[in-house]
C-alpha cells in the first residue's frame, strides 16, 4: 500500500506518543517556518545549515549530562548557538572577512569539537541521536520547551514585524534612520537559534534545517507577498510533520528524515508545477519569444 489509510491517521491519536510526536513537530513548524522565511529574504539561507552544526557542542555536553532531555540539551545548545553566533559577527566586524566566511569558520570549528565529544565520552549511538534526533521520543517536559518557543516567535514577530521587514530589506538603511538595525538583528539571530535548539530531539542537526529552509523555500515558489510566504510556509511545514509521522509509522522509517523527505517531496513538485516554478518560468520565456 503506497498511499496512507485513515487508520494510520488514527494511530496518530490512539498512541500517547505519536500524540507527543505530533503536537511536538507541530509546534516546530510553526515556529521554524517563519524563520525559514526569512533566512530565505536574507539570503543566508546557507547561514541556517551553519547555525544547525553551531550548536552541537553545546547539546552534546547537556546530552552528556543529561542524556536526550531536552532541557540539557537546549540549555547546552542555546549557550553554544549563541557563543557561535557573537564570535562570527564579531570577527566579521574587526577583520576583512564577510559574515558568511566567519561563520564558516567558526561553525566548521564548532562541529568538530561537538563530534570530537560525542565520540570521545559517549558512542556512536549517541552520536546518531545527535545528528538526526527521534521525534517519537519526545517527552511532556520537551513539548513545553518547543511549545514556549514556537510561541515566543510568533510573539516576537508580531511585536516587531515591521522593522524586521525593514530590516530584511535593507539593513543600512533602518541602521541610520533609527539606530535599531542592531536589535533587530541580534533578535533574529537569538530567535533562530532558539528554533534550532527547540528542534534537536525531534529532528537532529543535521534534519533541523531540512524543516526551516524546505517549506520556506517551496513557499517562495508559490508566492510573493510576505505575508502569504509566512502562511504557505507553515501549510508546508505541518503538512510535512503530519504526512512525514503517518509514513514514518507505516514504513517503519526514522520519525526526522521522513519528515523532511516529504517536505523535499514538496519542494521537488513545487519546482515544477508552481506559479514561479520551471514550467511556469517556461511558458513565459516563450510567449515572451513569440512576441
Amino acid at each position: 500500500m503506497l498511499i496512507p489509510d485513515i487508520e494510520l491517521f488514527n494511530a496518530l491519536g490512539e498512541f500517547a506518543f505519536m500524540r507527543r510526536a505530533l503536537v511536538g513537530s507541530l509546534a516546530l513548524a510553526v515556529g521554524c517556518a517563519p524563520v525559514g522565511v526569512l533566512l530565505l529574504l536574507r539570503r543566508m539561507s546557507l547561514f541556517g545549515d551553519a547555525l544547525s552544526h553551531a550548536v552541537l557542542p553545546g547539546a552534546a555536553i547537556g546530552f552528556l549530562l543529561g542524556g536526550l532531555s531536552l532541557p540539557w540539551l537546549a540549555g547546552g545548545g542555546l549557550i553554544a548557538g549563541l557563543l557561535v553566533a557573537l564570535a562570527a559577527g564579531f570577527a566579521a566586524r574587526k577583520t576583512r572577512l564577510n559574515e558568511d566566511a566567519s561563520f564558516a569558520g567558526f561553525y566548521l570549528l564548532a562541529l568538530a569539537i561537538g563530534v570530537l565529544i560525542v565520540s570521545k565520552w559517549g558512542s556512536s549511538v549517541d552520536l546518531i541521536h545527535l545528528l538526526f534526533g527521534s521525534v517519537l521520543a519526545i517527552d511532556d517536559p520537551s513539548l513545553l520547551i518547543v511549545s514556549s518557543v514556537a510561541s515566543i516567535t510568533l510573539i516576537w514577530l508580531a511585536l516587531e514585524y515591521r522593522g524586521i521587514v525593514l530590516e530584511c530589506a535593507d539593513s543600512g538603511f533602518i541602521a541610520a534612520t533609527t539606530g535599531n538595525g542592531a536589535r533587530f538583528h541580534i533578535g533574529f539571530i537569538v530567535i533562530a537559534v532558539l528554533n534550532f535548539v527547540a528542534a534537536f530531539q525531534a529532528m537532529g542537526t543535521l534534519m533541523a534545517v531540512g524543516l526551516m529552509m524546505l517549506p520556506a523555500a517551496t513557499a517562495r515558489l508559490w508566492a510573493e507577498r510576505l505575508s502569504m510566504l509566512f502562511v504557505a510556509a507553515w501549510i508546508v511545514a505541518l503538512a510535512s510533520c503530519l504526512l512525514g509521522l503517518v509514513a514514518s509509522y507505516q514504513w517503519d522509517l526514522p520519525s526526522g528524515p521522513a519528515i523532511v523527505l516529504v517536505a523535499g517531496t514538496l519542494y521537488c513538485i513545487s519546482l515544477i508545477i508552481a506559479p514561479f516554478g520551471l514550467w511556469a518560468q517556461r511558458r513565459k520565456a516563450r510567449r515572451h519569444h513569440a512576441i
